[in-house]
């Protein structure tokens, strides 16, 4: 296949539009490699202000892929940064020679978006410090490189804890600020980027501006949600409260509907602290509900546990064998079923991680089962985000589309509580625009164990999930890498092309994560 080079910043017609030619394979591919124009150059200027790019195989070579696996691309050098001073040094020479800048923290985008293909990798991990915690006031300042594990580390040791951040905690702060952030909490805390109150920011130009709601207001509400299009977070002041440990209750259902039903019930009601719904394909699914307090738990079991349709673990298991007892040709599935969930509950259940029938830090109970459980060499992880009228009719119609590509996959649903003053954050970012009140979102990933597919295979997969957010007219929180040809049909050209002018003014050589959105 040959692919024309595009300018960069030229957003042109969608390659996977309805009109595309018939029984040609609809895919996204890597971008293409920049083809290094001027990097001596660029290179001597930095060194001369004293920042060192690290370059060859094995300084590059470890940035290959992201947790995806699925995108590789190579950078001419990389800069693991360690201050604001040096991002902006880096920032100013790259705009002059018009070298592509990607940002990297955890590296756990699964579509090339922290992959780079050429041009500087800008690793944030080595601005990984807290620098104050407030205990009065309940925030944190960080920089923003730090993984949110190593943040919980350092709270705990005062007593306190971040209010929401992501499932994998091996995520970065700075990265989670840029694309959100969902937490079974979030359902009623909104997102992590909803707990920021004051970021510093280094420009594509390379200036070092300090920006909140009230603080260069228009910098903060592009850089939030912002898909790293705006500027570098390098440190980030978050809201935070006092630590407790969890106590944790599932239910289980053998239909997604009732339990997605239920799951909004209990959000509109703000009936528990953490709700999620996590599924082992559509066969067993389990609505997880847990507290910080032995008061709103004794609320819940006096007023809303009865309402709430799923059974016990015993019910349920009764339920599975009377199923498949009638359905012995799915003996297989069955199995299945058994396999995984010995192997996934206990993580949920060490013995280490809990006390007195409380879960004493969910930050390690979370990201241990996450990291082992679903990860492999390809994580390949479509979503959907929909206001909540939309949300189950989204996730049958996606969960009808992995029974199609896969033998096995896992559903991952949550709530995101949203506010109203941080609508303009929101504009264009996972949070679907026609959302009120709260957002749903559902990640579909198969379980790719020992079998190989191919990247087509992958893709094809991907787009199916991607048309029904289209039709629906839903977001996705993952936008970026390969699928950015979709961006045109879900937000409009009008708000695309605003997003883009205001890029351009930002980043006149449009060298900061290029390959992302833009």
């Amino acid at each position: 296949m040959k692919i024309p080079p595009v300018e960069p910043g030229t957003v042109g017609p969608c390659p996977v539009a309805p009109d595309a030619l018939q029984g040609i394979v609809r895919q996204q591919t890597n971008a293409a490699r920049w083809n290094g124009a001027g990097w001596r150059e660029f290179v001597a200027e930095l060194g001369a202000a004293g920042v060192a790019l690290a370059e060859g195989a094995a300084a590059t070579g470890i940035y290959a892929t992201d947790a995806g696996g699925t995108a590789y691309g190579l950078p001419h050098g990389v800069l693991v940064a360690r201050s604001a001073a040096q991002v902006a040094a880096l920032l100013m020479a790259a705009q002059a020679h018009r070298v592509p800048v990607t940002v990297r923290g955890g590296g756990l985008t699964t579509e090339g978006e922290s992959v780079a293909y050429g041009g500087v990798l800008l690793d944030m991990t080595g601005m990984g410090r807290v620098l104050a915690i407030d205990a009065e006031a309940m925030t944190v300042r960080t920089e923003a490189g730090i993984y949110w594990h190593d943040l919980a580390e350092e709270l705990r040791r005062a007593g306190l804890d971040y209010l929401s951040a992501p499932l994998n905690m091996t995520s970065s702060v700075g990265g989670t600020l840029g694309v959100g952030g969902i937490d079974v909490n979030s359902a009623r805390l909104g997102c992590s980027a909803d707990q920021a109150i004051s970021l510093q920011v280094v420009t594509p130009t390379g200036e070092i501006v300090e920006c909140s709601d009230s603080e260069n207001a228009d910098l903060f509400q592009r850089v939030i949600l912002g898909y790293g299009q705006f500027g570098v977070i390098t440190e980030a002041t978050l809201k935070i409260r006092p630590y407790t440990p969890l106590s944790m209750h599932y239910y289980y259902y053998s239909t997604l509907r009732e339990a997605i039903e239920d799951l909004q019930m209990l959000d509109a009601n703000d009936a528990s602290d953490y709700s999620g719904i996590l599924t082992i394909m559509d066969c067993a699914v389990n609505l997880l509900v847990a507290f910080d307090s032995s008061e709103r738990e004794a609320a819940f079991k006096a007023t809303w546990e009865k309402r709430l349709r799923g059974h016990g673990e015993f019910g349920f298991a009764l339920c599975v064998a009377g199923h498949y007892a009638m359905r012995p040709w799915k003996l297989g599935e069955a199995l299945y079923l058994l396999k995984r969930k010995q192997a996934v509950f206990p993580e949920f259940r060490r013995a280490e991680f809990h006390r007195d029938g409380r879960m004493e830090d969910r930050t390690v109970v979370f990201s241990r089962a996450v990291w082992k459980h679903w990860g492999s060499r390809n994580m390949v992880i479509p979503d959907l985000a929909t206001s909540a009228d939309k949300f189950i009719e989204a996730v049958e119609r996606g969960n009808a589309v992995c029974r199609k590509f896969f033998p096995h996959y896992t559903l991952y649903c949550v709530g995101i509580k949203l506010r109203a003053e941080h609508k303009p954050h929101y504009e264009m970012s996972c949070v679907p625009p026609d959302a009120a009140g709260w957002a749903y979102g559902c990640e579909f990933e198969p379980m790719i164990e020992d079998a190989v597919y191919s990247r087509d295979h992958f893709q094809s997969f991907k787009n199916a999930i991607y048309d029904i957010g289209v039709d629906l007219g839903a977001s996705y929180y993952r936008f970026g890498g390969m699928m950015k040809g979709y961006i045109r049909r879900v937000f409009g050209d009008a708000l695309v092309d605003r997003h883009l002018a205001m890029k351009r003014r930002a980043d006149p050589a449009m060298i900061l994560n290029r390959d992302v959105i833009f």
